[in-house]
């Protein structure tokens, strides 16, 4: 996804009662609007897998698996994204209308555009969520995603990579602590043709 920055400041608030009147999305940090524009179609595609592959595990758990048109608000910093993906197994968020507030996984997948957030202010304000157990970066270029996991009962981070040069020799197996699954690198990327990216 693609980003621009929009002005003038509004407060949280204003936000919410505008963003809900626009025909895109719009993200928000700290009284800034941030338009978010699609991105290409390997990033939607890897979105989707993982999307599926989560929804098929928690099926029945009382979970919510979203896409990047559900909204999350992070706590405490009362900032508004719309994550690629976005899983909640809180009760608190089962029947959340306007944005989730208490995901335990969200996954972002990499594009030129929005790396660089991803990795810099994104990340600090996923970090900063109590009920975050795992952000996943997913690169769309080539097979490889970077995590960030909370360690058990903890404030510490590890950080962890998975990646393989070709998925038909190598194909590591990615375990998503936050939800209980593992499964291999393949199926994130199924569908995905790096040769034509």
């Amino acid at each position: 996804m693609i980003s621009a920055t929009l002005s003038p400041s509004l407060s949280p608030t204003e936000y919410l009662e505008w963003e809900v009147t626009q025909e895109g999305r719009y993200e928000y940090e700290y009284g800034e609007v941030i338009e978010v524009t699609g991105g290409k179609l390997e990033n939607n595609e890897i979105a989707l897998n993982l999307i599926v592959l989560l929804r098929s595990h928690l099926r029945g758990k009382g979970c919510r698996i979203l896409g990047g048109d559900a909204k999350l608000m992070t706590i405490p910093s009362n900032v508004y994204y719309f994550p690629d993906v976005v899983v909640s197994c809180d009760s608190r968020d089962r029947y959340a209308r306007e944005f989730l507030q208490y995901p335990c996984l969200i996954a972002e997948v990499l594009s030129p555009a929005t790396e660089n957030r991803d990795r810099g202010i994104k990340l600090r304000n996923y970090l900063k969520i109590d009920s975050l157990q795992e952000y996943m970066l997913i690169n769309s270029d080539f097979p490889s995603i970077e995590f960030y996991r909370r360690r058990t009962c903890t404030e510490v981070w590890e950080y962890l990579t998975i990646n393989s040069s070709d998925l038909t020799v190598n194909d590591p197996e990615v375990q998503l602590t936050s939800i209980d699954l593992n499964l291999p690198l393949s199926l994130i990327y199924e569908n995905v043709d790096f040769k034509q990216s």
